[in-house]
Formats: C-alpha cells, structure tokens, sequence
C-alpha cells in the first residue's frame, strides 16, 4: 500500500472519480470524446495529483500538488453545470456532484492546513 492510499482526500477522490464514470457513460455518444472525457480527465487528475504530491520532497511541492487537485475539483463543478444545462444531468445529481467536490476541496485545504504546521 502507498502513503497516499491512506489518505481519506484520495479515497474521496477515487469514489468520485467512479461516479463521474458511471454518469458519463450514460452522456450521448456525441459527448465521448468532448464533455465526458474532459469530465472524466479532471476527475482522475484530482486523486493523480494528491497521489504525486505524496512523493514530493518539501512540503511547498506537496502542496503545489494539491492545489492543482483543488483546481481539478473546481473544474469538474464547471463541467458539471454545462451537464446539467444539456439535461445530460438533473438538478439533484448536480447538486449531489457539487456537494461531493466541495467537501473534498474543503479535506483538502484542512490537509494543507495540516502540513504547513506539521513539525514531525
């Protein structure tokens, strides 16, 4: 097992990133290689990121890391929104995705909070 696997930020990540792809995969055909794989892409790179920061050297590059998986996280809410206004998605289940990211961008920003003032 990795470090990172240990970390309640990537497991929330990891699930959210299977429900983006389960959701996805019920978007048009047309949507494929457009909205669903750009959904899909930000999706993966949140939990990606969180688990490349974990092998980071100083604690200014674990945290370059993990504000990109906030940005990634930030960016799937943008790509969720354009869903729903398509109708791929309704009004709950955007609202549930919203949920979902802002309580791993909220982890994440208590996990930089840790590190910074960690003195192990």
């Amino acid at each position: 097992m990795f470090s990172y696997e240990s970390l309640e930020i990537w497991q929330l990540a990891i699930n959210y990133a299977k429900t983006i792809y389960k959701i996805t995969n019920k978007f048009p055909r047309s949507e494929q290689y457009g909205l669903s794989s750009q959904l899909q892409r930000a999706a993966v790179s949140i939990s990606a990121n969180i688990a490349e920061g974990s092998g980071a050297s100083s604690i200014n590059d674990k945290i370059h890391y993990l504000d990109i998986a906030v940005k990634s996280a930030l960016e799937t809410t943008s790509e969720i929104q354009i869903a729903f206004e398509l109708s791929y998605l309704n009004e709950v289940t955007r609202n549930q995705f919203y949920e979902e990211a802002e309580k791993i961008i909220r982890k994440i920003r208590s996990y930089k909070k840790f590190l910074k003032t960690d003195k192990r």
